[in-house]
């Protein structure tokens, strides 16, 4: 795994991000009605990990994803985890349009 150390400053340039906030208390997978297991939690440690290739392997569930916010109103850690998953959006938009 290759870590980028600025990948976290570049998911903010797409909008606020604040996935140090995640607890990792499982709540949102949980609570997801497409069951999606990857969805939000080991996305945003990848994001906080700078792990931007697992991020890039990850295009299906952050595109899949309702915003639906069921899962940020029941967030014990205060996650925004829709504008998180948008910020996600516009950096793989970003990477495409690059390529």
């Amino acid at each position: 795994m290759k870590v980028d150390p600025d990948f976290l400053d570049t998911l903010r340039l797409g909008g606020e991000f604040n996935a140090r906030q995640c607890i990792n208390c499982g709540t949102c997978t949980a609570l997801c009605p497409l069951g999606m297991e990857i969805m939000p939690r080991k996305l945003f440690r990848y994001a906080l990990l700078g792990n931007k290739e697992a991020v890039l392997k990850s295009t299906e569930p952050i595109y899949s994803c309702l915003l639906c916010k069921m899962c940020e109103a029941n967030c014990p850690g205060g996650v925004h985890i829709a504008e998180n998953v948008r910020a996600l959006r516009s950096y793989l938009n970003a990477e495409v349009l690059e390529v």
